[in-house]
């Protein structure tokens, strides 16, 4: 199982609401995550919205981003998402995670 951990970055003025989504997420996107093989899938957020996401998935973080891409759900919940997000460059929130190199981790 690969661990996968990501930065993205939400407007600070928009974390509250932001996070206030995130209690109800849609349960066809829940279910679409899983069905892309994204397990234990968390996010942390910090004062200044910087977000900092882990899950891990059984496939590379590439392959696990192009599951997803191919939910019927995924398209509308990042449109849906995508006002709170800074710095996207035109593109989809899950285009614009950065994925974080793991280089250490005790069991």
């Amino acid at each position: 199982m690969k661990r996968v951990g990501f930065l993205l970055k939400v407007k600070e003025s928009m974390m509250e609401e932001y996070k206030k989504h995130h209690e109800n997420v849609w349960p066809e996107m829940q279910d679409a995550l899983k069905r892309a093989g994204w397990h234990n899938y968390t996010l942390f957020i910090r004062d200044d919205g910087l977000i900092f996401g882990y899950f891990e998935t059984p496939v590379d973080f590439q392959t696990a981003l192009d599951k997803i891409a191919q939910e019927e759900v995924n398209p509308r919940w990042n449109a849906f998402m995508e006002p709170y997000f800074e710095n996207l460059g035109g593109q989809l929130v899950d285009q614009s995670m950065v994925e974080l190199e793991e280089y250490f981790h005790l069991d």
